[in-house]
């Protein structure tokens, strides 16, 4: 009886935790619809402002008047590379692939001799790269806070990446996300936002394109390219929030199923040990009976 007692109280316990992820499942669901709108929302707009900046980028080299922000500096030896991934797990292999696509980064800049920084948005991936890159990590920015990702949170990142670009702590600067693609697709994504990247035949492009510049080229640029780093973070983190509830949905729903299959597998093994016990039970009865 102590064997159907402990299958009984696993039964249920099983059964709580499908309630559970079957609820989750849900809320990723509900929060997946909000996300994947917004991260669609801006696509066209954030791809189009980094087309232009390439172009530009392409336009401006080797001109000695050219921002920093577009030419960069003239050196690649100092790195800084920001991973966003998500506050919280339950999501699959969100946050493993994105800190692993970084890892990998790192290790080929440093095996290039490369001097790296890294700036963590998002707990898990510091959680992740932190025992080996611990030294290297200059800080966390913790969104866990807000309910919706919103420009407001990407702005100060932004801000601080450009701060420390002004201030000269690094040469190049390039962002780790995961673009959304589906519920069960989300493809990590490598993009350098410091200086511009230039694509390839960018730079032939560029030559049959005129830009005329009011009220004048040094101006605008200065409110622009600030502007198209703080677009470019917004992107990664609202492609990042749909990634995340995507990947979420898709964990739930299959620790749902599992959870499913055990409670069925763990049913049957309970029925059987019952009838075990009923059947032994009955032997006694008869046998004793027959004594008699």
């Amino acid at each position: 009886m102590a064997n159907l007692k402990e299958l009984k109280n696993r039964i249920s316990s099983v059964t709580s935790t499908q309630k559970i992820t079957k609820a989750m499942k849900m809320v990723a669901a509900a929060k997946l619809r909000h996300a994947e709108t917004a991260a669609n929302a801006a696509r066209p707009y954030a791809e189009r402002m980094d087309s232009m900046m390439a172009s530009l980028a392409s336009g401006m080299v080797g001109r000695e008047d050219a921002p920093k922000l577009l030419a960069g500096t003239g050196s690649d030896q100092r790195q800084l590379v920001v991973v966003a991934t998500g506050e919280r797990g339950l999501c699959g292999g969100f946050n493993n692939s994105i800190s692993k696509a970084a890892a990998q980064k790192i290790d080929r800049l440093m095996s290039q001799g490369k001097d790296v920084k890294v700036l963590c948005v998002g707990k898990k991936g510091r959680d992740a790269l932190k025992r080996k890159y611990g030294h290297l990590i200059l800080d966390l920015v913790d969104l866990s806070g807000s309910k919706r990702i919103g420009f407001d949170d990407a702005q100060p990142i932004a801000q601080r990446v450009l701060s420390m670009f002004e201030a000269d702590e690094f040469d190049v600067c390039t962002i780790f996300y995961a673009k959304f693609i589906s519920v069960l697709t989300q493809e990590v994504t490598e993009q350098q936002i410091i200086p511009a990247s230039i694509p390839d035949g960018a730079a032939d492009e560029s030559n049959d394109v005129v830009y005329e510049y009011e009220p004048d080229e040094e101006e605008i640029l200065a409110e622009l390219l600030p502007r198209n780093l703080s677009v470019q973070v917004f992107r990664a983190l609202l492609e990042n929030a749909a990634s995340e509830q995507g990947a979420r949905m898709s964990a739930m729903e299959n620790a749902t199923r599992n959870a499913g299959e055990m409670i069925d597998k763990l049913t049957l093994q309970y029925n059987r040990e019952r009838q075990a016990a009923i059947t032994s039970e009955l032997i006694e009865i008869i046998s004793g009976a027959e004594a008699l």
